[in-house]
């Protein structure tokens, strides 16, 4: 990946939908390399797709909850078993396998603390391998990019 690969990555983060020509004058490259160069970025697994960034509270879900997640056992099975029961939750927006004493970080989406209740008591909780969970609850976003920078 060279500077001008960066450039389109960058730009079509901050914005996916903008036409080719308008892409084109942002990075300098005509029409037909930029294409391109698109092509060979989503060929090569670099762009994974596009989508839509929703405003959470708009769709009723204002609530952002982390929670770490420390598992009775950190085998590759155990790890790719816990991950799967995830996969059906869908409060769950990101899992990440972490480093330290806690084994997994979650953030979790809800309408209402009766609703994190909800999907503690009938979802998270019924998952097996679970050592230990602590939550906390975020007051407000400070920063959250979506673009890498053109770099």
């Amino acid at each position: 990946m060279d500077r001008t690969d960066r450039r389109i990555i960058a730009a079509l983060q901050r914005d996916g939908r903008q036409k080719l020509s308008r892409l084109s004058e942002r990075v300098g490259l005509s029409p037909t390399p930029l294409a391109r160069r698109i092509a060979r970025l989503e060929r090569e697994g670099v762009i994974t797709g596009y989508s839509a960034r929703v405003d959470q509270e708009r769709l009723g879900l204002p609530l952002n909850i982390f929670i770490f997640v420390e598992l009775e056992s950190q085998s590759s099975e155990a790890v790719s078993n816990f991950e799967s029961a995830l996969r059906r939750f869908d409060e769950v927006m990101e899992c990440y396998l972490m480093t330290g004493t806690r084994d997994i970080l979650l953030r979790v989406v809800a309408a209402d603390l009766a609703g994190f209740d909800r999907f503690l008591e009938e979802g998270l909780m019924q998952t097996p391998n679970i050592r230990a969970m602590r939550s906390s609850f975020a007051l407000r976003t400070m920063i959250r990019r979506n673009a890498l920078p053109e770099g």
